[in-house]
């Protein structure tokens, strides 16, 4: 079980979800994803990303997230990545999207 799966059958919910994972590269957002897939359908090597990727999968949790993941390990790239996340939420389309 994925950990969507998890806190859905503890919750008893199910329904499809949409979650974007942002971050610099090399952050670990694809390992994310790929945790929060069900066990059988987890990637068992993970290659770096060129570009972008769209996971679809099923979960049982509700709900809609942004996950932005930053890599502790990597201390001279904090900076940027509290730069970035800094962009995104006070993006103007961002704060629209809060209001509604």
């Amino acid at each position: 079980m994925g950990l969507f799966d998890k806190l859905a059958a503890w919750l008893g919910l199910k329904k499809e979800v949409n979650v974007l994972c942002l971050g610099l590269d090399n952050s670990g957002k694809t390992t994310i994803i790929n945790q929060l897939k069900p066990a059988n359908a987890q990637a068992q090597d993970i290659v770096p990303t060129i570009g972008f990727s769209i996971e679809k999968f099923k979960t049982s949790r509700e709900g809609q997230a942004i996950i932005f993941v930053i890599d502790s390990v990597d201390k001279l790239r904090m900076v940027v990545a509290k730069e970035e996340l800094d962009t995104l939420l006070n993006h103007p389309d961002q704060i629209k999207t809060m209001r509604t």
